[in-house]
């Protein structure tokens, strides 16, 4: 048991796993997956479209916020006593308010003593897991005790929910970072449910191999190993329409990168080709250094194993790329493979509680399962974080929700506050979870900060996140596409609703 305990905790706590690649779906995995075909037929999982009904919509007219501190996430200082109007799913005028003449008619919404911010933009997540101890099976197989298919198909008949937490939680855009084809379906799902976040996504990444574990008829990535591979691979995946591509690259013994470097330059000249941005998976200096020199738009995780140098900054900020620290990932899994969970109040009340039960699972399956200790994100990735945040390097936050002990929705709140202990003001960090997210989505003038024509998105805070980060937790109200949503009443309609 002692061997398996440090296996994991070395995966995630060192470095990435060496994987094996398959040769074919073994006769149990189809028969598998073909019982949770049937069992996902039709509109199961679409079955909680609609959770609430909101305080109001869009279409009732006009809408006044008034007297709140708006943080528009702009340069400009913190608008005391302002308002901001909403007509449908826009902002039609922020202001003052001895400036702004509330439209007559118009419904008014009294804010005083709350603080208004941009909605919160999650830019890496991942709805084929569901942070459960289960939904990792190359980090840790407990497939004996819950088949790898049953938690999928478990997964995707609580999409809704999903979906709905993001929202409760203040989050009103999320980028998927790679997941299997039926992911398509939940940006589907999301503009058909209003209590939904905006969902980009980018279907099966591209890798040099696939974890055998992972091996379905329908898996998250594809395994890419020619130059005519990546450029036929890309080719599938336009006509699903992707929002960006994904590869993910863990280095191995044995490998040839040289080789390999060969068909990711030529998956990313195919991406842009098609004007589609490239996110890739490469947490060592070196290799994150190749994939940007091959063009590369976005690095989605951290660089941990050494400090950034000024030439690759002067690289990054040369290039434009984005750079998603997600350091809470780390910390999730060794929370709950190291059975030292701790959850804050936002996780407890807005996480999935299926997902929450199951990490104290290891003890109950193994009782002599020793304790670990949870360090968090390492300290090269938090100097690295400040180093490029004061080069000027546009950061997205994102959480890489999904993952063992990251759970979908909260889990961005404690994303921002250890970005905060790596030295960022909260406004700054603020900053990364609106107007970085944005420019991921690439939708910065729709998105990202509270400013006339822009889409109405934003939160009302009962404290101010600019004293504290962790005030974003404080969620009054969300608005999204010019609609109110009560958190309260969401995790309410959550639990009467429960699948």
């Amino acid at each position: 048991m002692l061997e398996i305990f440090e296996r994991c905790w070395k995966s995630i706590s060192v470095g990435p796993r060496v994987y094996e690649a398959p040769t074919q779906v073994s006769a149990s995995q189809k028969s598998c997956t073909a019982v949770c075909k049937r069992l996902l037929s039709g509109a199961l999982w679409l079955s909680l479209a609609i959770f609430v009904i909101p305080t109001f919509a869009a279409d009732d007219g006009v809408t006044a916020f008034v007297g709140a501190t708006i943080i528009d996430a702009t340069d400009r200082e913190p608008l005391i006593n302002g308002v901001v109007v909403v007509e449908g799913p826009r902002i039609v005028a922020v202001g003052p308010s001895g400036q702004v003449k509330v439209p007559a008619g118009g419904r008014v919404v009294d804010a005083r003593g709350k603080w208004i911010v941009p909605g919160l933009i999650d830019a890496h997540v991942h709805f084929f897991q569901s942070g459960s101890l289960y939904t990792r099976p190359d980090i840790i197989d407990l497939r004996r005790i819950r088949p790898y298919l049953e938690e999928i198909a478990w997964i995707r008949q609580r999409i809704p929910q999903t979906l709905a937490r993001y929202l409760a939680s203040g989050v009103t855009s999320v980028a998927d970072v790679a997941g299997p084809r039926w992911t398509f379906e939940v940006r589907e799902q999301a503009q058909l449910q209003s209590t939904a976040p905006r969902v980009a996504l980018s279907g099966p990444g591209l890798a040099p191999l696939m974890p055998r574990e992972w091996v379905t008829e329908d898996p998250p990535m594809t395994a890419v190993a020619s130059p005519e591979q990546a450029r036929v691979a890309v080719r599938n995946l336009l006509e699903a329409q992707p929002d960006l591509l994904k590869i993910w690259f863990p280095l191995f013994r044995g490998m040839d990168l040289e080789q390999e470097m060969r068909w990711v330059k030529v998956a990313i000249d195919e991406s842009h080709a098609h004007n589609l941005r490239v996110g890739v998976h490469a947490t060592q200096l070196a290799l994150a250094r190749r994939m940007v020199e091959a063009g590369a738009d976005i690095l989605v995780h951290s660089v941990d194993d050494e400090l950034l140098d000024e030439d690759f900054l002067r690289l990054l900020k040369a290039r434009g790329v984005i750079y998603i620290p997600t350091l809470v990932v780390r910390e999730g899994y060794q929370e709950v493979l190291g059975n030292n969970v701790t959850l804050s109040a936002i996780e407890r009340q807005v996480g999935d509680p299926q997902a929450i039960a199951t990490f104290g699972d290891l003890r109950r399956w193994y009782p002599e399962w020793p304790q670990g200790r949870v360090r968090g994100p390492g300290a090269v990735m938090l100097k690295n974080l400040k180093r490029l945040h004061d080069y000027g390097i546009t950061v997205a936050a994102g959480s890489d929700a999904g993952n063992i002990g990251t759970l979908h929705g909260p889990a961005l709140h404690r994303e921002l506050e250890l970005m905060a202990r790596a030295g960022l003001t909260p406004h700054e960090v603020l900053i990364t979870a609106t107007r970085g997210g944005a420019r991921l989505l690439g939708r910065e003038s729709e998105l990202g900060t509270i400013e006339v024509g822009k889409l109405a998105d934003f939160l009302i805070l009962d404290a101010n996140p600019l004293e504290d980060i962790r005030n974003t937790h404080r969620i009054h109200r969300v608005v999204k596409d010019g609609v109110l949503f009560d958190p309260d009443e969401i995790l309410n309609e959550l639990q009467r609703n429960r699948p």
